[in-house]
C-alpha cells in the first residue's frame, strides 16, 4: 500500500464527511492507497486552521490555490460552494491531479460542460459526488434491474422532499439565494441521478418549478421551494420527478417506485436499509411486497458490518465514495459517476427550468 495526500476545499459540513470518509476509508476496506489528510483550505485563513485542527490535517492553506498548487496534495477534493467548482477543478486539471467534485457539478450548464471538457483534456480521473445512490439497498436495486428481475421498466417514480423550510417564518438564509441553493439546485440532482442510473437515460420532460413562500423574515426569496416533472426515459417507461423543500413531516424523502414487466421496487431513504421487491411469480394468494434488509450479502455492507439488518448510515455512503475515487485514482479507470454523469443531471435541471418557464416539453440534448 502506499500513501495519497488528499486536500480539501471546504470544511463545512461535506467538507467534514470527507475528511472523516478519507480516515477511515483504508482500515473499512482496506484499500490499496490510504489517503493522508494533507491540507485543508476553506473561506478564511482562521477557519482552514480551525478545520485542520478539528479534523486532522497536516496544514490549513490560505486559499483553494495555495492548497491545488501544493505538490504533496495528490488529489482534490472539491466541497466548497458550487459557484467555485470550476475554478478550482480546472486548475487541478491543468496540474492533472485528480478530482472529486460535491454535487451539482457546477453553477450552470456552461460551467458543468467546460469542468467535462477540463477533466477529459486533462486525463485526470474525475468523479462527482452523489452519495445515496450509493447504499447497500440502492446498489442491489440497481443490480437486480440489471438483472431483469423486474422485467423491462415502464414506470418510475422518485421523489426528494424534506421539510427544513416547510414554516413560512424560517428567516431567510444562503439557502433562499441563487438558483443553486433552491430546490432544484440542492435536492433535485440528487434524485435525477437517481433516476438516470436505475432507469436510465431521460429524453424528453415537461416540469413545473415554483417559489410558494415568496418572502420570509429577514428578506425575499429568489429561488424555488418546489418543482415537479413528467418525463419520457429511453428506454419508453414513463417517469414522474418531485423535488420539494417545503415538505412538511419529510425529513430524508429520497424514494423511488419502479414498475416491469415482471416485478417492482420500492425504496425510501428515511429506512435506508431495506429494499422492497414484488416478483410477479407463485400463486396470486401468496405474491405481495417482500422486505428485504441490508445485510453482507449486499454490495458494500460487509465491510460495516457482519450482522444483517444492523445497518449503514450516511457517514458510510460518503466512505464507499472515497473508496471508489481511491479505486479509480490507483487502476486509472473511470468509476461512476464521472464529470460526464455529473453534466447529465444538471442538463436535466436546465431542461425543467426552461420548460417550466416556456410551459413545454423540452428534448433532453446529449453534451
Amino acid at each position: 500500500m502506499r500513501e495519497i495526500g488528499v486536500g480539501i476545499v471546504g470544511g463545512g459540513y461535506m467538507g467534514k464527511a470527507h475528511a472523516v470518509a478519507m480516515a477511515a476509508v483504508g482500515a473499512v476496506f482496506d484499500t490499496p492507497l490510504r489517503p493522508r489528510l494533507e491540507m485543508v483550505a476553506a473561506g478564511s485563513p482562521e477557519s482552514a486552521e480551525r478545520y485542520r485542527n478539528a479534523f486532522g490535517f497536516l496544514r490549513a492553506a490560505a486559499d483553494w490555490r495555495e492548497l491545488v498548487a501544493d505538490p504533496k496534495v495528490e488529489a482534490v477534493i472539491i466541497a466548497s460552494p458550487q459557484s467555485t467548482h470550476r475554478a478550482i477543478a480546472e486548475a487541478a486539471f491543468a496540474l492533472k491531479k485528480p478530482v472529486f467534485c460535491e454535487k451539482p457539478l457546477g453553477e450552470s450548464v456552461d460551467d458543468s460542460l467546460a469542468m467535462v471538457k477540463a477533466a477529459e483534456a486533462s486525463g485526470a480521473v474525475n468523479m462527482v459526488g452523489f452519495n445515496y445512490i450509493r447504499t447497500p439497498a440502492s446498489q442491489f436495486a440497481r443490480k437486480l434491474i440489471a438483472d431483469g428481475a423486474i422485467g423491462d421498466i415502464t414506470w418510475f417514480r422518485g421523489e426528494h422532499t424534506e421539510d427544513f423550510y416547510a414554516d413560512p417564518q424560517a428567516s431567510a438564509s444562503w439557502r433562499t439565494t441563487g438558483m443553486a441553493n433552491g430546490a432544484m439546485g440542492d435536492l433535485a440532482p440528487h434524485m435525477i441521478n437517481a433516476a438516470l442510473a436505475l432507469a436510465g437515460p431521460i429524453t424528453s420532460l415537461t416540469a413545473e418549478v415554483e417559489t410558494v413562500h415568496q418572502t420570509r423574515p429577514g428578506g425575499t426569496v429568489d429561488n424555488d421551494d418546489q418543482g415537479q416533472m413528467m418525463c419520457r426515459f429511453e428506454n419508453g417507461a414513463m417517469g414522474h420527478l418531485f423535488f420539494s423543500r417545503i415538505a412538511t413531516g419529510r425529513k430524508m424523502g429520497y424514494a423511488y417506485e419502479i414498475t416491469g414487466t415482471k416485478g417492482a421496487i420500492r425504496f425510501d431513504q428515511e429506512d435506508q436499509n431495506a429494499l422492497w421487491l414484488y416478483e410477479m411469480e407463485g400463486p396470486e394468494a401468496t405474491r405481495g411486497f417482500t422486505k428485504i434488509l441490508t445485510g453482507p450479502a449486499h454490495p458494500d455492507y460487509l465491510p460495516f458490518c457482519q450482522g444483517p439488518g444492523h445497518g449503514t448510515g450516511y457517514q458510510d455512503q460518503i466512505i464507499i465514495e472515497a473508496r471508489d475515487f481511491l479505486l479509480a485514482i490507483e487502476t486509472g479507470k473511470p468509476v461512476w459517476p464521472t464529470f460526464r454523469d455529473g453534466l447529465a443531471v444538471n442538463t436535466i435541471v436546465a431542461a425543467a427550468l426552461t420548460s417550466s418557464n416556456t410551459k413545454s416539453w423540452q428534448t433532453i440534448q446529449t453534451l
